[in-house]
């Protein structure tokens, strides 16, 4: 619960009257610390002068492979935390540093919270998004007939103010929509002349998206600096159904490429067809005996590993995910046999050919046999199954259907002695990571959010990646991911966007979280 000053100080606060910015149809989502006028207010005045800042801030290009874009996002940050009286320090990572900032509070013995977020964003196609630059944030409602339409950015001034008004623009919702809720959170308590109930320390990642590759070398350099009590992810977006979310794990992910290879050079096919094997074809073959017509892995223990008590099932069973509606938003009549329902599938290992590439097709297609033919995958691991197990797996699996491995181009030699060469080649990615549902770090953030929630969806594990097991690995503490933005974000696509109604609750949902001792 709140604290008695910070109610004590919110009832004799001059700042009352009732903001409205409750959730609104369709969309159902948490009415966070709604309870008093006051509070209300006091939200609704620091998301209201936050968001002159949050506007700047998108503004700034986030690519993580432009390393002077990704210093200046950094470099903004790092006065923008220092305003709020952070302490704060870069650190160094090959011209693309992280940002590590830190607020005491005055409580004695206080415990210590990492809070975990990323000032990278995903690269943009300009030409796909519905305005003038994803760098030029702007506000869209819906019309009557669902059409986004966009708005004068004075509307998100006004009072009540639109829960359903939402900002476009890259990294909206992921994840600099959570960040500047945290900051603005920091200006509502020194509004109301409070301080959190414990220490926060905050890393802001500069590689999320590109698979955050020196995070658990950095974190292992400064263990110390960033040692705590609890590691919280603001990452990540809320059930569909935009009901609070607590998240308890998530899949890892690596990439690998498979390569079969053909003839020397490219041959024509009339010459050639029917005499020299065609390694598109061979490729194809290959695949298709990864997996059967139902989607389940068909290499020798790629699953074994997963075990799920009847505990376990019974949360996954819990979750309120709307099958139906699923399958209606894909498009698919039927999904994979590989779980008993959406949830029950995301906890085990995963197999997915990303792309394809042989010869060509088109205009620029040619009668030719291929000289080789690329798949790239992507595995998702899980704590039970990490990369290099599932990966020596598929080299078994290779060779038990009779494929010698060669690393890189192979020599005339193995030319003339291989039926069937191929190469896998490892790429980037990180491995699972999972905590117990009832961790104390776990119950802590569960009974802020059951405060004022009447239901609140557990993941037992998400099926997206983050660099959870790097941080996990070299701090050793225990973690919980808390998703703050709209279900329907449009994250790592064009037209991003984040919902005002969650920026609102997602600095109630913190405010409260501040307030609460661990």
């Amino acid at each position: 619960m709140l604290t008695a000053q910070f109610h004590r100080i919110l009832i004799v606060s001059t700042l009352v009257g009732f903001c409205g910015f409750a959730s609104a149809q369709p969309v159902t989502n948490t009415q966070a610390l709604s309870g008093t006028a006051a509070t209300d207010t006091l939200i609704l005045k620091a998301a209201q002068a936050s968001f002159s800042e949050y506007f700047e801030l998108l503004a700034l290009p986030n690519d993580a492979a432009v390393a002077t874009d990704i210093q200046k996002n950094t470099d903004w940050l790092d006065k923008a935390f220092t305003r709020r009286g952070f302490k704060t320090q870069q650190l160094p990572n090959k011209g693309k540093p992280l940002l590590f900032a830190e607020y005491k509070s005055p409580k004695p013995d206080a415990k210590t919270i990492l809070f975990y977020m990323h000032l990278d964003g995903q690269p943009v196609l300009p030409e796909q998004w519905a305005q003038a630059s994803p760098w030029q944030a702007v506000v869209k409602k819906r019309d009557a007939k669902g059409k986004w339409l966009e708005v004068d950015q004075k509307a998100l001034q006004q009072q009540p103010l639109d829960p359903e008004l939402r900002v476009f623009a890259r990294a909206a919702a992921d994840d600099k929509g959570p960040i500047m809720m945290l900051l603005a959170t920091f200006d509502a308590m020194k509004t109301a002349g409070l301080s959190p109930e414990f220490n926060v320390k905050v890393l802001l990642d500069s590689e999320e998206e590109k698979g955050s590759p020196s995070i658990n070398a950095i974190a292992k350099a400064n263990a110390a600096l960033l040692s705590s009590d609890g590691l919280l992810i603001l990452d990540g977006p809320q059930h569909q159904t935009n009901q609070p979310t607590l998240v308890f794990g998530n899949r890892g992910a690596t990439s690998l490429t498979l390569t079969v290879y053909g003839p020397k050079l490219p041959l024509h096919s009339g010459h050639y067809g029917n005499y020299v094997p065609n390694p598109a074809q061979r490729l194809a073959a290959l695949l298709a005996s990864m997996k059967d017509d139902s989607g389940r892995v068909t290499v020798a223990g790629y699953y074994d590993k997963v075990k799920l008590t009847a505990a376990e099932l019974k949360v996954l069973a819990e979750v309120p995910d709307d099958e139906a509606a699923l399958r209606k938003r894909t498009g698919i009549a039927k999904p994979d046999a590989v779980g008993s329902n959406y949830q029950e599938a995301l906890q085990y290992p995963s197999l997915n050919i990303r792309g394809m590439q042989a010869a060509a097709v088109g205009d620029k297609a040619a009668n030719i046999i291929p000289h080789q033919a690329v798949a790239e995958l992507d595995l998702r691991t899980t704590p039970e199954a990490d990369s290099a197990y599932l990966t020596a797996l598929l080299e078994q699996h290779l060779r038990a259907q009779g494929w010698y491995l060669t690393q890189g181009e192979p020599t005339d030699s193995e030319r003339a002695t291989q039926n069937k060469i191929a190469s896998l080649t490892p790429g980037a990615g990180g491995d699972a990571a999972r905590t117990a549902m009832d961790s104390p770090l776990g119950n802590w953030v569960y009974g802020v959010l059951k405060q004022h929630n009447a239901k609140v969806v557990r993941v037992r594990m998400m099926g997206g990646s983050l660099p959870t097991q790097q941080l996990v690995s070299a701090l050793q503490v225990p973690f919980v991911i808390l998703p703050l933005v709209n279900a329907d974000n449009n994250q790592h696509s064009f037209d991003e966007n984040l919902r005002i109604g969650h920026y609102l609750d997602g600095i109630s949902t913190l405010l409260t979280l501040l307030q609460t001792p661990y």
